[in-house]
């Protein structure tokens, strides 16, 4: 039987200090990529850490604690949703200060533990700009990852939709878009939906509400996605 290698923080911080590259920082910058401190690792290297790492939930908290992008992602990738409690993600997410560590933590953890859809809600009525995006990325992922799931559980987002189309900070109102566009593209009758959500949006004076109309029934109505959930409905 094979034996798990055993990584601590201290070996791990290393490692990426050894692949640290301070010049992609700028790069990173103009995509918004902003945290405070940083090593200018790529994602794809992070993911191939994590894969040597497995699930590790303490390991995990140690690398939260320690602040920098890079620790934070791989916390997200390497924690153990049998061990995450509510009270973790509430405090990593009150941390969240720019969008890319808000989208890596809904996709490697947050989407799979059993709060996500209740945490989905209440982020969406959150102020704080992170917060609030944080709960409209987790209805995009669970649009796309919760195969088994009813439409039910969907067409309850429509009302946070209606109100955070209305938020004007660009980080909300995208996370917004993704999220309609995503439950749009589950099926021919959340489609339908997603489209009359979307034309409602489009008939307010509100220029962000307006924003996201546009795009999403740009393409939720285009051939390539209506073909798709024909042929999936054929299925």
């Amino acid at each position: 039987m094979a034996i798990k290698a055993v990584f601590s923080l201290e070996s791990i911080i290393k490692e990426l200090e050894s692949l640290s590259n301070p010049s992609s920082l700028e790069g990173m910058a103009r995509f918004g990529i902003t945290p405070g401190r940083a090593y200018g690792i790529s994602i794809p290297k992070l993911r191939r850490m994590a894969k040597c790492i497995g699930k590790d939930h303490d390991l995990a908290v140690s690398l939260w604690a320690h602040g920098y992008r890079e620790p934070q992602i791989l916390a997200s990738m390497v924690d153990d949703v049998l061990y995450v409690t509510e009270e973790q993600i509430e405090q990593w997410v009150s941390e969240f200060d720019y969008w890319e560590i808000c989208e890596q933590c809904c996709m490697n953890l947050f989407e799979d533990t059993p709060c996500a859809y209740e945490k989905a809600v209440q982020w969406s009525r959150k102020e704080e700009e992170f917060v609030k995006r944080a709960g409209f990325v987790l209805m995009a992922r669970l649009a796309v990852s919760d195969k088994k799931a009813a439409d039910e559980n969907f067409i309850a987002f429509f009302p946070m939709i209606k109100e955070g189309a209305l938020d004007k900070r660009n980080f909300v109102k995208k996370a917004v878009k993704w999220a309609l566009r995503q439950i749009g593209k589950r099926n021919l009758s959340l489609n339908a939906r997603a489209i009359e959500q979307a034309e409602e949006l489009q008939q307010t004076g509100n220029t962000s509400a307006r924003w996201v109309a546009a795009d999403a029934i740009r393409e939720l109505t285009g051939e390539k996605v209506q073909q798709k959930l024909k042929s999936k409905k054929a299925k």
